[in-house]
């Protein structure tokens, strides 16, 4: 494990007498998720639940599908403030009974957390992990201030994904704080070779091939994207590359117009389910991100050994290390200037692939993660 923790980060320990997870009852609360942290608390869950724990999960009925066939309670938490949030708070409550941990995943699904348990007699133990950066306007801003702050003072302990959320936490009085560990799920790997997908996307085996794996959602920065694809086609290196972008969002429509209007090398595939091989096809992958806790895609291209080019946006650099090339968040400009360097240079492109599979082997892994919760859910375990 690399990331680095806090001091007080429920980390990991050699003690072979260590707490461990085996008969801890516990539920896993989340709101409304696009499918990053869905896919973590399944995850999470699963692992648990192997290593003895009880789990049950609650959460909204959208997400219901992604979590296997872990337990499930329905509990309301919407992505924003609404008349059914009483409600959600009463049923978490009645979703606690016999827990002896309420593990919480998200800002709202957080607050409700430390509600629902502040009125139980037989209080749970809460532990919060907070997945992303609170933006939006100024209500929304306001809203989640007063959120963090009842997260930071009502929960035993909080995680957060990236080393902002953890100082935000600590900030807002947060007594034990610790950097979560999210790694990505061991996929499947390259099924396709190289020359094979570039075939499938009409490509010949040296055209230049740049990639991005996204959500097309706000926070990913693809209006970046696309400027530096525009840009990138200007460039000597970069005329006749192909930017590809996998994965859907409610960004797709949008993102296809603009593409179409301002004539740009970029393809949108869509949702994928061979990113291994798309990955292991690119030249260069790139994430445009505006801001990230510990990003998946990032994780999968590491493992990849792929040339990364990302902005440096919130826990980026703590996952990529030395193992990528970071730039401002929004320089479209400093993105293609990377891009179009590393297709020009295949030795530095190469010496960046293999501090990438370094890297990689160096990230944390689902074991890491079951031994940092079984810290946190212990209570006054050491390390904690």
């Amino acid at each position: 494990m690399t990331l680095p923790g806090t001091p007080d980060d429920p980390g990991l320990s050699d003690d072979p007498g260590a707490p461990c997870v085996r008969g801890v009852r516990v539920v896993l609360a989340l709101g409304t998720s696009a499918g990053g942290v869905v896919r973590h608390v399944a995850q999470v869950g699963a692992d648990l639940r192997a290593a003895g724990a009880a789990v049950r999960v609650a959460g909204p009925a959208s997400v219901a599908g992604a979590l296997g066939d872990l337990p499930w309670t329905e509990v309301p938490v919407a992505a924003g403030p609404g008349p059914r949030d009483a409600l959600a708070v009463a049923r978490l409550r009645a979703a606690l009974a016999g827990a002896d941990v309420v593990h919480a995943h998200g800002l709202r699904a957080g607050a409700f957390a430390v509600l629902a348990a502040r009125t139980r007699r037989s209080r749970p133990r809460v532990v919060v992990t907070l997945h992303n950066l609170p933006v939006g306007g100024r209500a929304v801003r306001v809203v989640s201030e007063v959120l963090e702050r009842v997260v930071a003072r009502g929960a035993d302990v909080v995680l957060g994904v990236s080393g902002d959320l953890v100082d935000r936490a600590r900030a807002r009085g947060a007594r034990r704080t610790g950097r979560a560990l999210v790694p990505a799920p061991r996929g499947a790997t390259a099924a396709a070779g190289r020359a094979e997908v570039r075939a499938s996307l009409g490509l010949d085996r040296a055209a230049p091939l740049v990639l991005t794996v996204a959500r097309l959602a706000p926070q990913k920065g693809l209006g970046t994207l696309l400027d530096a694809a525009g840009v990138l086609a200007h460039l000597p290196e970069g005329r006749e590359a192909t930017w590809c972008l996998a994965g859907g969002g409610p960004l797709l429509d949008d993102l296809r117009a603009d593409v179409r209007r301002r004539d740009l090398p970029v393809r949108l595939l869509g949702p994928r389910d061979d990113v291994p091989a798309l990955l292991a096809a690119a030249d260069v992958v790139v994430s445009t991100a505006v801001w990230e806790g510990q990003p998946i895609a990032v994780q999968e291209a590491l493992r990849a050994g792929c040339a990364l080019v990302v902005t440096d946006a919130g826990g980026t650099r703590e996952v990529v290390g030395d193992a990528a090339v970071l730039v401002p968040v929004g320089d479209a400009a400093a993105v293609a200037s990377e891009v179009a360097a590393l297709l020009g240079d295949p030795e530095r492109a190469g010496a960046l692939r293999r501090a990438a599979l370094a890297r990689a082997a160096e990230l944390p892994t689902p074991a890491d993660v079951l031994a940092q919760l079984a810290r946190a859910y212990a209570g006054g375990a050491p390390g904690v």
